[in-house]
């Protein structure tokens, strides 16, 4: 159990039959009144985020999210296939399931699964990944004095927005977090 008054960043709770994780808390104590913890929460199975305040001394059931480090094998229909680096055991995740950040991973990449009792709602891939840029408009000599970008797709097929200078052909390291350009790899 977990009291409002022990929230910090990260924390994962059942709330309501939900599966909550604290992104932000604020413990406040007005002049007048009792104290109490505001928060912005996010529902780890649908992704939606609420803001809501707390007594301190509400309790909650901690809830344990399972982290499992696997790798990417392939795609097959709305099925992506994934194996298990310890047991080597297959086990197919449906396309709805993924992020949007799951676009930037090719197969034999590894990745982390999250799942709570048994049930998968989640893959994060690696926060930094290097590919290939299969096309984009070729730079021009003197381009690199600027800060504009283009447009370039990727060896899996995502589109990100790279400087000038990027050739096609060239490996680039992508955030997956925010789906942009880093640096040449």
């Amino acid at each position: 159990m977990v009291t409002a008054g022990e929230f910090r960043n990260g924390v994962t709770f059942d709330m309501d039959g939900n599966v909550v994780q604290i992104i932000e808390f604020q413990h406040v104590k007005p002049g007048k009144g009792a104290a109490f913890v505001r928060t912005k929460i996010k529902n780890v199975i649908t992704g939606s985020v609420v803001e809501r305040t707390f007594n301190p001394t509400e309790k909650f059931p901690l809830a344990v999210i399972e982290r499992r480090n696997m790798q990417y094998l392939y795609k097959e229909g709305d099925l992506y296939y994934f194996m298990d680096n310890e047991t080597y055991e297959q086990m197919p995740i449906s396309a709805n399931t993924l992020n949007d950040n799951f676009k930037f991973v090719k197969e034999n990449t590894d990745v982390m699964v999250l799942s709570y009792k048994g049930s998968v709602f989640g893959v994060e891939p690696p926060f930094f990944i290097t590919l290939k840029v299969t096309h984009t408009e070729p730079g021009v000599k003197g381009d690199t004095a600027t800060n504009t970008t283009k447009p370039a797709v990727l060896e899996t097929g995502a589109e990100i927005r790279v400087p000038l200078f990027i050739n096609e052909g060239e490996l680039i390291k992508v955030d997956t977090r925010v789906g942009e350009y880093m640096e040449r790899a």
